[in-house]
């Protein structure tokens, strides 16, 4: 079994995302899977130039040549495909779509009319593939991951790919302070470590794992409090040290 991931935090290994993506990983490795993980803001991807050449002129293989270009065969063979990234006004990254704006070669030029709904089918060796998304976000509440998970449906949808299921992490900034002090959040590694061995053994992830995943930590009024108090800290050492107070210049 082939897990191909991608992590689109800027932060990269360091981020908040990385902190539910990691132990997701080991699961997954732990069942005896070859797993790939790629950053996004590392690679080499142009933005898709839509002038359909990978349709018309080199069917399947992109005009361009740069990291899709390798990229390509690994989405063709992998049997889970993992997009982790952090809400970033009310979606994913830019370089985590345009990684996916690119995967246009993967499908067939041609429409089809499946379920009443227009699609393009998938090429000869496109895998069925198994999506899970990976998220976190500064804002408290779970209804913040609504639109990405929406979109990350429809591009399963659209790629012929299964949605698996999320394992999302509202008040992020919060789970990484409270790991770090020594707080008891143990239990959210576990269950995300758990999630990818579920994967594996059962072939999909329980109600019951991903709900720890993005369990409550402190209530809303306490985040509200910690958070702006962290910032008018910042604000207050940086009028001291530049004489200036928060006023753009």
């Amino acid at each position: 079994m082939k897990v191909l991931a991608f992590n689109g935090s800027p932060l990269l290994d360091k981020g908040n995302t990385a902190l539910i993506l990691n132990p997701f990983l080991e699961g997954l490795k732990e069942e005896k899977v070859e797993a790939e993980l790629f950053y996004t803001s590392k690679l080499k991807v142009n933005p898709c130039l839509g002038e359909k050449g990978c349709w018309t002129r080199t069917p399947g293989k992109c005009v361009q040549d740069d990291d899709v270009s390798m990229l390509l065969p690994k989405f063709r063979q992998a049997d889970i495909i993992i997009f982790a990234a952090p809400v970033y006004v009310d979606g994913m990254p830019g370089p985590m779509k345009t990684v996916i704006d690119r995967l246009i070669p993967i499908m067939e030029q041609y429409f089809e009319v499946e379920e009443n709904h227009c699609r393009h089918p998938p090429r000869q060796g496109h895998k069925q593939s198994k999506v899970v998304l990976v998220s976190n976000c500064g804002f408290w509440e779970m209804d913040n991951f609504d639109l990405l998970v929406a979109h990350v449906k429809a591009i399963c949808r659209n790629a012929h790919w299964d949605y698996a299921g999320a394992l999302l992490r509202p008040h992020g900034p919060a789970f990484g302070y409270m790991l770090r002090k020594g707080y008891t959040v143990q239990d959210v590694l576990e269950a995300a470590k758990n999630a990818g061995k579920e994967l594996v053994q059962t072939g999909k992830m329980s109600e019951e794992t991903l709900r720890i995943v993005s369990r409550e930590l402190l209530p809303l009024d306490m985040y509200v409090r910690i958070t702006n108090e962290g910032f008018k800290k910042a604000l207050d050492k940086l009028e001291v040290l530049t004489g200036k107070g928060n006023t753009p210049v």
